[in-house]
Order: structure tokens, then sequence, then C-alpha cells
């Protein structure tokens, strides 16, 4: 132990601090009726960082399975990327949708 100059009274423990790691949060598509394959396909390209055959993989996933997951994420990272591609779907006239689940 150690003590800290400024006030002879108190002591200094060192130890290591626990931290633990931030939740994570499934970034995910949600299949629709009527927006295109190719426009689900670009979202996942631009957005998520997929290069052409995995984006094509689970553009196929979310229309056969209903939903598919673009990413796992902390949650600040998750709300960015849900808000991001839900306006951009938006701004194309799109319905597609994108929600985040708690890993």
């Amino acid at each position: 132990m150690a003590t800290d100059d400024r006030n002879p009274d108190s002591v200094i423990e060192k130890g290591k601090a626990r931290l633990s790691p931030p939740p994570l949060y499934k970034v995910m598509l949600i299949n629709d009726d009527f927006t295109p394959m190719d426009f689900v396909v670009k979202i996942l390209r631009h957005f998520f960082l997929m290069d052409e055959e995995t984006a094509t993989h689970i553009m196929l996933q979310i229309h056969n399975e209903g939903a598919g997951i673009c990413g796992i994420y902390p949650s600040d990272i998750a709300v960015t990327k849900v808000k991001q591609v839900n306006e951009f779907s938006r701004q194309n006239q799109h319905p597609l949708m994108c929600v985040m689940e708690k890993e």
C-alpha cells in the first residue's frame, strides 16, 4: 500500500479493475413484400460493408426466413446503424425495416 502525500491519512490500494464488456445487440433486417432484393443487397454492402456474395446470402436468408442478422454491435453502434438504414430506406421509398435485439 502507498500513502497519498496530499492527505497522509488516505491509502491507495493497487488492484485490477474488472470491466465487463458492453452488451451486444443484433442488427437485423425484416422481410417485406415490397422492397426489391437488389436494394437489400445494396443496404448490406453499403451500411454493413459486406462483399457481394455475403450480402446476397444474407438477403436470401431475409427473404426465405423473414429476417436476417446483419451484424452484432455495442448499443451505440447498433442504434446508429438501425437509424441510418431506416432513414435510407424511407428516402428511397421502401418499407424495409431494420431493428436491433439484445444478444
